[in-house]
């Protein structure tokens, strides 16, 4: 999606103080193949992990308050797989790109962090 990760990009930099954006990658070197106009934009590099991104998110998302470590956000990522089948049954569906999957891993995920 790079015309797409070009738009944010693009909209970041005309308004810093309302938006922002991050990219994410799993190769430090593969988006300046591909998106070379990109160069000097700041990935963050995974390595194709979960945990890479989990970390990578926590990199991103800075916060003052309520810094969750990478082995919390991975155990409430195990706990969800195991009831990902569950959701998805419930929703009628197989894929867990649809609104009312999304809804429910979210709400699943929040009742997770709050344990």
């Amino acid at each position: 999606m790079p015309f797409e990760l070009g738009l944010a990009v693009a909209w970041s930099a005309q308004n810093p103080s309302k938006h922002s954006c991050f990219a994410y990658e799993e190769d430090l070197y593969r988006p300046l193949k591909s998106i070379s106009d990109l160069n000097g934009t700041d990935f963050h590099i995974h390595h194709g992990r979960v945990e890479g991104v989990m970390r990578e998110l926590c990199n991103a998302f800075i916060r003052t308050r309520q810094r969750p470590s990478v082995p919390f956000i991975m155990s409430i990522y195990r706990k969800l797989r195991r009831r990902v089948p569950l959701i998805l049954r419930d929703a009628g569906t197989r894929s867990v790109f649809e609104a009312r999957v999304f809804d429910d891993i979210c709400a699943v995920v929040t009742e997770l962090a709050r344990r």
